[in-house]
């Protein structure tokens, strides 16, 4: 018989994971929405990725997702979730596990996009014509780009369909 202990001391034994949320931003042409990191942006300067970001304490991941996009777009999204994939990372940068979480939404006519200071340019891109310089694997956004269009979740292991 093994050894107990208490609940809170057994909780500290777990494995530990940092929580990200990222929202692919669709217009009316199909067309994903990708924000370029700006300069001073620790090994992420010039590269291009979906609006997103680490969860608050506390926080939830789609209420997160639209924090981050107010914050780095000026965008609001509605308040249904569109769930289009989970990612698990192993090891990012260091810092251990990451899981993100993908939604889907898509641009209300009229709106403008904002920059935040964390980003220089936009632009939207269909899966087939990305820029080179992307923060992570172009086969994460094509997968998560047709599961938008399809209106289903694509699970991911770094990054990668599984």
């Amino acid at each position: 018989m093994g050894d107990w202990i208490p609940r809170e001391e057994w909780v500290k034994t777990q494995p530990q994971a940092l929580v990200a949320s990222c929202v692919m931003l669709l217009d009316d042409q199909d067309r994903m929405l990708l924000l370029r990191y700006g300069p001073g942006q620790e090994g992420a300067s010039g590269t291009w990725w979906l609006p997103g970001g680490m969860l608050d304490e506390g926080e939830s991941p789609w209420p997160a997702a639209r924090r981050e996009m107010v914050e780095e777009t000026g965008i609001i999204l509605g308040s249904e979730p569109c769930l289009i994939g989970i990612d698990h990372r192993t090891d990012v940068l260091g810092t251990g596990p990451v899981v993100d979480y993908f939604f889907a939404a898509r641009l209300a006519t009229g709106q403008q996009i904002q920059l935040s200071p964390e980003h220089d340019q936009h632009a939207f891109h269909h899966s087939d014509d990305l820029p080179n310089r992307l923060a992570a694997h172009r086969q994460t956004l094509t997968a998560l780009y047709a599961a938008a269009l399809a209106g289903r979740a694509v699970y991911l292991q770094e990054g990668l369909p599984v």
